[in-house]
């Protein structure tokens, strides 16, 4: 009797184990703890043995990556950004946010400040030349914000008489691309470090408008609608991919696959519809991934 009352005490035991690491593999599931398993020596190895990450995002763009009452950014770019973060096994509260501007975004990258960077990236050749992209994940396009008021800009050739001045951001492709249209580039455009600043100097009026692309745009009207408005349509095209190191092709074609998995799944159009989604803008079809 005895030896048959320790074996099914044994019994009992193997089987609460064996429940035990299913439960377990069903959490690390979940939640995307460290049980993915990446080739030796990858940054995604690396990743997932520490357990932690960091993302450079905007503080300051409506939609896209903007501080919340969290104390966190949150946003389009965040979420896919989490998504990223998932696959390598990573959980979410592990996740180290460092605002990054735009004229800082190749530096971060390149000195190793940050792992990636998702914040309304246009990829672009110039860029290229310093850090990689993966994506794109979107496609944005440059427009114009004024006054509610305003009937005087219609588009980026309101600018050409040399009497309206545009606020934009240093280091960003908005304020390259609006160069093109002003007379006087010294009196006409005004460069901040944020779009925060950008909207500031618009509804104070010591700037004319304010452009950059036109989700970020969107994002200010909706949490102000009797301030500000578009002027005309989009005047350009703007791919937004994640910046990663140039040399690490591993974890660009990583990145990559979780892109295309994502919009082949519904989680990237379901972070679009809780995001940025919220305010209008159109996402469109999944974007074709640029494996250069």
């Amino acid at each position: 009797m005895r030896m048959k009352r320790v074996a099914a005490v044994a019994a009992a035991a193997t089987l609460a184990l064996g429940l035990a690491a299913c439960g377990g593999d069903d959490a690390d599931e979940g939640t995307g703890s460290g049980s993915k398993s990446f080739a030796a020596g990858s940054t995604m190895e690396k990743l997932n043995k520490a357990q932690k990450i960091k993302i450079g995002t905007k503080f300051d763009q409506p939609g896209f990556g903007q501080k919340g009452l969290s104390g966190k950014p949150e946003g389009f770019d965040v979420e896919v950004a989490k998504l990223i973060v998932k696959e390598l096994g990573i959980p979410a509260d592990k996740i180290e946010y460092v605002e990054t501007p735009s004229k800082v975004r190749e530096d971060v990258i390149v000195n190793g400040t940050v792992d990636l960077v998702a914040a309304t990236y246009t990829i672009n050749d110039k860029r290229k030349e310093r850090i990689a992209f993966a994506g794109p994940y979107y496609e944005a396009g440059q427009n114009i914000l004024v006054k509610k008021d305003d009937a005087t800009i219609t588009g980026p050739d309101s600018f050409k008489d040399g009497t309206k001045k545009v606020c934009s951001v240093t280091g960003s492709t908005p304020a390259e691309e609006i160069k093109k249209y002003v007379k006087d580039v010294g009196t006409q455009l005004v460069l901040f470090d944020t779009y925060d600043k950008c909207r500031d100097a618009l509804k104070g009026g010591q700037v004319d408008a304010v452009t950059t692309d036109n989700v970020i745009l969107l994002g200010y009207i909706a949490k102000d609608e009797s301030s500000f408005k578009l002027a005309g349509e989009n005047f350009t095209k703007e791919p937004y991919g994640i910046g990663v190191k140039k040399e690490d092709n591993d974890f660009r074609n990583f990145v990559n696959d979780t892109l295309e998995k994502a919009f082949n799944d519904g989680s990237w159009k379901k972070a679009w519809d809780d995001t940025a989604g919220k305010f209008g803008a159109e996402l469109g079809t999944a974007p074709t991934v640029n494996r250069y």
